[in-house]
């Protein structure tokens, strides 16, 4: 096992790996920029490293500045945490020349799947049930009419490398490819330094539905149910649950048994996310997030599996003690992403909270790094928190949230706690009737303001 590890990121998930990590015995060193000289992990960690400015790139994207963080510790193993380099596969490299060792997967692994195009091409390799759509990159116009016209309109045309929704368009029509393909590029090369896109057929009403996998890369996969995270704001994810409302017991079962099947072949080690989009009883695959999610509370509140536990003991070249038969779902669970955003226009909020007292009582988990007092920088993402709870039953795990929501106190900053006081309330949520485009339209339609 593990002597020491440097956790590589920050706010609440820089806290739940420093947690995971002292439940195992094992010393844990924070780094962080100046703007996060007083958060909350950086205080009860063992050790801690200022790595520098608040810019990210230049502290928490800072592959020297890490290296040297471990040298000046002794520690060996760093947890990328979610983003920043989490799935950086010279990141993986460099360490390994370093022996130090990655809490995540084999840098090949991250590499094929942080390659949309290659990612697809893998999938389908392995059995996995795939969006139709271009084989590989498209390289010119001409070539993505013919794909358009095999597939049929309306099509998707996406960025080759990153995610988040950026470097994709929608084109309905023929006429409207050539300005789609166009502005694909543009964002994909600004945004991911990368114009490489490719075309898929554009589904219209899916729902977006993930499957948690374990792996140690000894032949043992398995897969811990779904994650139902349709309810998203161009393209980033704000509400998710399991199980999904949409899928039942044999549907789950089979998907997941294709998913942790294609996981043994591949030898991946660790945890792992195959995304998907389910329209009319059928499953698309998207992309593979190589790394612990957002949303990971969700499985362990269904499963009761430490997912970042297991990550960590993997990652010590520990085999997977648990097998698929072990694996039993629970309840259900649902995740709110509280930002500090406006709820309405969604515009960032930073600054420093006033006040702050979370909900408490049976089934109700909140991962946040926040504290009474703490100023929230502008130079990161926004998320201040997740309010996780769980019930016997989805209603009784709505009803949980609708008053978890109702005691949930943030002043100072604005905050999204007042939407979801809204989703929770609503009948369409309540029914589970959504789908991916389903917020968008709610807000379109002045859904917060009419209430």
């Amino acid at each position: 096992m593990f002597q020491k590890i440097l956790i590589a990121n920050r706010g609440e998930i820089a806290l739940r790996i420093l947690r995971a990590a002292k439940e195992l015995g094992i010393a844990t060193v924070a780094v962080h920029s100046t703007a996060d000289a007083e958060a909350m992990h950086v205080k009860l960690a063992d050790e801690s490293v200022c790595i520098g400015p608040p810019a990210a790139r230049d502290s928490y994207l800072n592959i020297p500045a890490l290296l040297t963080a471990c040298e000046i510790t002794g520690a060996d193993a760093i947890h990328p945490g979610y983003g920043f380099l989490s799935e950086n596969a010279r990141f993986a490299d460099i360490l390994a020349e370093h022996k130090i060792a990655f809490i995540g997967p084999k840098a090949d692994h991250i590499r094929i799947m942080g390659d949309k195009i290659e990612a697809k091409r893998t999938a389908k390799a392995l059995g996995i049930p795939c969006v139709p759509g271009s084989e590989g990159g498209i390289t010119d116009d001409e070539e993505a009419l013919q794909v358009a016209e095999k597939i049929g309109y309306p099509v998707l045309v996406k960025a080759a490398s990153g995610g988040g929704g950026r470097g994709m368009k929608v084109a309905r029509t023929k006429a409207d490819l050539s300005d789609a393909l166009a502005m694909a590029r543009t964002e994909a090369k600004a945004a991911f330094g990368d114009d490489a896109v490719y075309l898929e057929k554009y589904l219209e009403k899916p729902r977006h539905i993930e499957i948690q996998v374990l792996g140690d890369g000894k032949g043992n996969a398995i897969h811990l149910g779904e994650r139902d995270c349709s309810i998203q704001r161009r393209h980033q994810k704000l509400w998710e649950e399991g199980p999904s409302p949409a899928l039942d017991d044999r549907q789950r079962e089979d998907i997941g048994e294709i998913v942790a099947a294609a996981m043994r072949k591949l030898g991946y080690i660790g945890v792992g996310t195959v995304e998907f989009l389910y329209e009319n009883g059928q499953f698309f695959f998207i992309e593979m997030n190589t790394r612990i999610q957002v949303e990971h509370p969700v499985t362990e509140m269904i499963t009761g599996i430490d997912l970042v536990n297991e990550q960590i003991k993997i990652a010590a070249g520990l085999p997977l003690t648990i097998q698929q038969s072990d694996v039993r779902l629970s309840g259900h669970a649902i995740e709110c992403r509280v930002n500090a955003e406006n709820p309405e226009n969604f515009r960032p909020s930073p600054g420093r909270i006033s006040y702050y007292h979370p909900p408490g009582g049976l089934g109700v988990r909140v991962d946040s790094a926040v504290y009474q007092g703490y100023l929230i920088p502008p130079n990161y993402d926004s998320l201040v928190g997740k309010l996780v709870v769980h019930g016997r039953t989805r209603s009784e795990a709505l009803m949980r949230l609708r008053r978890a929501l109702d005691e949930f106190v943030i002043d100072g900053i604005e905050t999204t706690l007042p939407l979801f006081r809204v989703l929770v309330r609503n009948a369409d949520m309540q029914n589970g009737d959504y789908d991916i485009h389903w917020l968008e339209h709610f807000l379109a339609d002045g859904g917060m303001s009419a209430q």
